[in-house]
């Protein structure tokens, strides 16, 4: 039997669905899966999509060592270090190469005492909240990089309820300022920081 991720299992899948299409449509859909790593996870609350067209996306001006993953099979992790400093951790997608998503937000709800070692932290609030605190609370580094999303460390389980979903600007950007690509869970108080009003 073929995963739920499986990018090359056969196209009417729900993998192949999830992954194969553009970022915005795979950001959306992302919100309310549950994300574990070696099982310590919870909940998507939060995701900014990145197409090869948007000038914002690492893979604008094409191949490099550092973007590889983004341009090969969808449904497999892209991790890139932001400013030096804090590992953030992407899903490859799109329906033509060098589009991701990135997860910036996760409600926790598994291996929480794992995640305050790893933070040093013990609001629940604050484990996974931002693309960085998340990468830190699960342990997600560049060894990560272009793993299948399908298989050990990783999960990912399909939502099981419809949710509300909020979408903005995405955030901390100097360029695509105002594209309307990041997506949160309505109502969560686990996210990096509160959508705008509108």
């Amino acid at each position: 039997m073929s995963s739920f991720l499986d990018p090359s299992s056969d196209p009417s899948e729900p993998g192949v669905k999830l992954f194969a299409r553009h970022p915005a449509d795979v950001a959306r859909d992302l919100i309310g899966m549950i994300l574990t790593v070696d099982g310590v996870g919870g909940r998507i609350v939060e995701t900014e999509a990145y197409h090869h067209e948007d000038p914002a996306s690492h893979t604008f001006n094409g191949p490099t060592p550092r973007n590889a993953a983004m341009f090969g099979p969808v449904g497999r992790a892209y991790v890139y270090r932001s400013y030096g400093l804090h590992w953030c951790l992407n899903f490859v997608c799109g329906d033509t190469p060098g589009s991701a998503v990135l997860i910036r937000a996760l409600e926790p709800m598994s291996g929480l005492e794992q995640m305050r070692e790893r933070r040093g932290a013990d609001a629940a609030r604050l484990l996974c909240a931002g693309p960085g605190r998340l990468c830190q609370a699960l342990a997600i580094s560049r060894e990560h990089d272009e793993a299948p999303l399908d298989k050990p460390p990783f999960a990912l389980e399909p939502s099981m309820q419809d949710w509300e979903i909020v979408v903005g600007p995405r955030i901390g950007l100097t360029k695509g300022v105002q594209t309307p690509w990041r997506f949160g869970l309505a109502g969560s108080k686990f996210l990096s920081r509160p959508f705008p009003k509108a």
